[in-house]
């Protein structure tokens, strides 16, 4: 990262992007000096203060709807969450139900693709399932990319001879995003 003065209280701030598939992007960005400030201050560029995360899924039904009613309900002090996927599949009415048992209300969710939210500024890209991780596009801005996958509850809930053993398996994983969500934003910073 690199600073050029710009002009009057705004500075240039240059940055290393790596990528998979072109190599080295270089982005610019102009910021104040009350930004940076901040920025240095909390390692957040946001104006709320606090670190935005995307979480990523295939069809952003059931795992990244977990994780981002889990980063709301444990983390919204330190923590502004969003889930998007690939593609569009709905919500999963398994993970809303588990989730409910929980505590966590993830019924007025809606399945969103990465188009329709301002991905500019976001902090980290949390890719939850390997679809999303292997096709994930590159984003604006300083996003890192940190893959965490979990098992696909509606694939292992497929051959279930019951509901409830269907439920067994978002039950597991709805507990190992929980865990994984609380070790955030700690657990991805450099």
């Amino acid at each position: 990262m690199r600073l050029f003065n710009h002009c009057k209280g705004q500075l240039l701030l240059l940055k290393k992007w790596p990528t998979k598939s072109i190599g080295t992007l270089y982005k610019a960005e102009i910021m104040t000096t009350e930004k940076l400030k901040r920025t240095k201050e909390t390692g957040k560029t946001g104006k709320t203060g606090k670190t935005k995360i995307l979480f990523l899924c295939t069809g952003n039904s059931c795992r990244s709807q977990m994780a981002e009613g889990w980063a709301k309900y444990l983390k919204g002090d330190v923590i502004e969450p969003f889930s998007a996927g690939i593609e569009k599949h709905g919500m999963n009415a398994m993970a809303v139900k588990v989730m409910a048992e929980a505590g966590v209300d993830i019924a007025g969710h809606s399945s969103k693709l990465i188009d329709e939210l301002p991905t500019g500024d976001l902090d980290y890209v949390i890719t939850v399932c390997d679809t999303a991780h292997e096709s994930c596009p590159l984003f604006p801005g300083q996003a890192k990319v940190v893959h965490k996958g979990f098992d696909d509850p509606p694939r292992l809930a497929a051959e279930a001879a019951t509901e409830e053993e269907a439920l067994e398996h978002y039950r597991r994983i709805r507990d190992e995003i929980k865990k994984f969500v609380m070790t955030l934003p700690e657990s991805i910073q450099e």
